[in-house]
């Protein structure tokens, strides 16, 4: 591979939600479950809320959360902590474990987009919030459905997590390729889509697979075309507090947005700075 930066050399996925696990679910299932042993009863969309940082900080994040916060309190007389949180995560991990392998079914077009990107000579890395203990399930069924990444770098890999961007100079070394610019981050949430940016990579943003929706393939698929343009604006919107420098509903539009950035890259057009206010569209 050569050190030509005039067009793409990696794509680096995201896992549940962009890759797996169409509605970003397991997760969901199992910080519900965890909060509920504990006392605490928190709503799915709360439990969203963090989605894309590492687990141990999503669940510090949860119990921070003031309705949670006050629950906690309410249920314990205390103030919840960090020793809760080290607790409450060495549960979530087994937890969360069988719930990300029992959702672990490629995205549809997820497996032909990879090939297609691999035809055309780009290495194809990966980084996710879940922890290592976690991943090995994941990838194991990932496997048996012929989806396989060339890296994966765990929440538990790095001294740092999401937002920041060791995940993706992780990548950058295991994958042997740079400049950022010649590397694209794809992911559903905002923290994972700042891992990207705080690296200086392309951006690109799922909207329908993963968390800002929150449906599964079956209820995405009924959705009235009204119903579904109205909740992609609101997935939108979420997302765009990434200022990621493009929005696609599935990675099934992936090949679209990867030409367009080759195109712009051709012309000496870089990745969006931080400050840049409004997220591009997909190409048509």
């Amino acid at each position: 591979m050569t050190n030509s930066t005039t067009s793409l050399k990696a794509v680096v996925f995201d896992w549940a939600g962009t890759l797996v696990d169409f509605g970003s679910l397991a997760p969901m299932d199992a910080f519900v479950r965890l909060f509920e042993r504990h006392g605490v009863a928190i709503s799915v969309e709360e439990a969203r809320i963090p989605m894309g940082l590492p687990k141990w900080h999503h669940i510090k994040e949860l119990g921070r959360l003031p309705r949670v916060a006050e629950a906690w309190q309410s249920a314990h007389g205390r103030a919840f902590c960090d020793s809760d949180v080290d607790r409450l995560h060495e549960e979530f991990t087994p937890m969360s474990a069988r719930s990300a392998q029992e959702r672990a079914q490629p995205i549809p077009a997820a497996i032909e987009v990879i090939e297609h990107l691999r035809a055309q000579g780009l290495r194809v890395g990966s980084t996710t919030g879940y922890t290592r203990a976690i991943m090995d399930g994941v990838v194991s069924q990932a496997h048996e459905h012929g989806l396989m990444t060339d890296n994966l770098v765990c929440a538990d890999d790095l001294p740092e997590g999401r937002p920041g961007p060791l995940g993706m100079y992780r990548c950058f070394i295991d994958l042997r390729v740079w400049p950022a610019h010649a590397v694209v981050k794809v992911d559903d949430t905002v923290p994972g889509l700042m891992e990207g940016r705080h690296a200086g990579c392309w951006t690109v943003a799922v909207a329908a697979s993963g968390n800002a929706m929150g449906l599964d393939e079956k209820e995405w698929s009924g959705l009235s075309a009204g119903l579904r343009q109205a909740l992609l604006q609101k997935a939108h919107l979420t997302l765009e507090e990434a200022q990621p420098d493009f929005i696609v509903d599935t990675v099934a539009d992936l090949p679209k947005v990867v030409a367009e950035i080759n195109r712009l890259l051709s012309v000496g057009q870089l990745p969006r700075p931080l400050a840049s206010p409004v997220a591009a569209k997909m190409p048509a």
